[in-house]
């Protein structure tokens, strides 16, 4: 489940009522998927989109989404430092940037021009829609992989309209982790 800090607050939600309610006020989606049975995290890419079929159709339905792909990053990546850095700054697309991660973790901030600066932290099983024109960006955690579909509006896929703000030099890329969530009374 994902970790949400909002900084100028100092609050970290971790509850998913909560999380749902703070990221829609901010007109970010979010939502949690159940792994698809019998696909390993490291399946080629062709049998990842085949075992989340259902759930791309119906979000290719919602959304007006005409492809996916699965994007698979990690310290082996060539040119992983360039590929960050431009994530790193803050920008914005002209259509909704939507991933479900399948392994590893990364950390969103969020910008929205109305509401709180927020950074969220996915993990696998996440599903987030940053929609058009939002300002954010993008870091991933210190195991530096990640692997998500990735949903495109545009077969093209996306172009980054960096803002120069700045914002982003302002926040460290602080990753909590699964450990940093509290465990809830009675689990066992």
């Amino acid at each position: 489940m994902a970790i949400v800090r909002i900084p100028g607050e100092n609050k970290t939600l971790t509850d998913e009522a909560e999380i749902r309610r703070h990221l829609a006020s901010i007109s970010v989606g979010y939502e949690r998927w159940e792994p698809a049975q019998g696909v390993a995290d490291d399946a080629p890419p062709e049998e990842i989109l085949a075992a989340y079929a259902a759930e791309i159709a119906r979000l290719k339905s919602r959304g007006g989404y005409v492809t996916a792909d699965v994007i698979d990053v990690g310290p082996q990546t060539a040119g992983l430092e360039e590929m960050l850095a431009k994530f790193r700054r803050e920008h914005w697309h002209d259509e909704d940037e939507v991933r479900f991660i399948i392994r590893g973790r990364g950390l969103f901030h969020l910008h929205p021009p109305e509401g709180p600066l927020t950074s969220v932290e996915v993990e696998p099983g996440d599903l987030i829609s940053v929609p058009r024109g939002t300002r954010h960006w993008f870091g991933l955690c210190p195991d530096r992989q990640i692997r998500a579909i990735r949903l495109f509006q545009d077969p093209a896929g996306w172009t980054p309209h960096y803002t120069d703000s700045g914002a982003e030099q302002d926040y460290q890329p602080v990753c909590l982790g699964p450990s940093y969530v509290p465990t809830q009374a009675g689990a066992a």
